[in-house]
Parts: C-alpha cells; structure tokens; sequence
C-alpha cells in the first residue's frame, strides 16, 4: 500500500519557520525523485523543492535561500523534509509531498502525492 503522509503544516506568522515532514513507503521510494509542491487559493500546483535519490536538489526562484528539502532513504520508508525559514504571506498554501520515476520538472511529472498539509503564513 502506497502512502504519502506529511506532517508539520500550521499558522506562523511572517518571518516565521516551519519544518514540513512526509514519510513514504510501499514502493521502493528511495530511488525516486521526491519532491514538495504547493498550491494556494485559485492558483495551480507549482514545484517547490525536488530532491534526487543521490542526494542533488533543486528549487524555485521563489524559495531559494529560504527553504531546505532533504530526505532520509530508510529501508522501508522514505522521509522527506522541507525547513522553511523567513516565510512570507504569499507562501501561504497547501504542500503536498510527491514522488516520481523521473526527474520532476512540473506537478504533472509526479504519480505519488499525499493529502497535503495547510501552511498559513500571517503578515
């Protein structure tokens, strides 16, 4: 059985930090791309941070210098994380943890999401 579950979401206010975490497992999700991608009110998904199976990362101009995705390849569960430092209102929005086979340039790329946690950012 294939689960994603996040954990870690909440309200902060502005210049706040969060520390978001997924723990995933039923697939061999150490050898996955995993990444976290966010969705705000009436906008689309977009990526926020994407990290390899060996460890090399990427981020949106949006977050860079402010978030941190890293992960934890256990045996039999995959643990992903996401620190976010100096949030800022508009980072307000939904995070999904997501994995995919390749390397995860768009939200469409990936095919394992979980249900999300809300991060509000207060001003």
């Amino acid at each position: 059985q294939v689960q994603l579950v996040e954990s870690g979401g909440g309200l902060v206010q502005a210049g706040g930090s969060l520390r978001l975490s997924c723990a995933a497992s039923g697939r061999t999700f150490r050898t996955y791309t995993m990444g976290w991608i966010r969705q705000a009110p009436g906008k689309e998904r977009e990526i926020v941070a994407g990290i390899r199976w060996n460890g090399s990362t990427y981020y949106a101009d949006f977050v860079k210098g402010r978030f941190t995705i890293s992960r934890d390849n256990a045996e039999s569960t995959v643990y992903l994380y996401l620190q976010m430092n100096n949030l800022k209102p508009e980072d307000t929005a939904v995070y999904y943890c997501a994995a995919t086979t390749v390397w995860g340039t768009a939200p469409s790329d990936f095919r394992s999401w979980g249900q999300g946690t809300q991060v509000t950012v207060s001003s």
